[in-house]
């Protein structure tokens, strides 16, 4: 758990995760809220936070899936690396 946590924390793992983010996020958001925004324009308070979370679970996906994959290898290798910052 400890190098889970690591290499969730770290700098590259952080970067990566928010760049899929805001890409991911952004197509879902134009997906989803796109003509509410651009054509209603009727956003509610509640629309606004749904669409804010739809960033957050594209980083938490890679974020986990890049210290899951660290962690792994830390146990397979018997170190204690993380994920690489590229």
């Amino acid at each position: 758990m400890k190098t889970f946590l690591k290499a969730a924390l770290e700098k590259g793992t952080v970067a990566t995760s928010a760049k899929i983010a805001l890409l991911v996020g952004t197509i879902l958001a134009l997906i989803n809220y796109g003509d509410r925004i651009f054509l209603h324009g009727d956003m509610r308070a509640l629309d606004w936070v749904k669409l804010a979370v739809t960033y957050c679970v594209p980083y938490c996906v890679a974020t986990y899936g890049a210290a899951r994959y660290a962690a792994r290898h830390a146990r397979d290798s018997g170190g204690s690396t993380t994920a690489d910052s590229t």
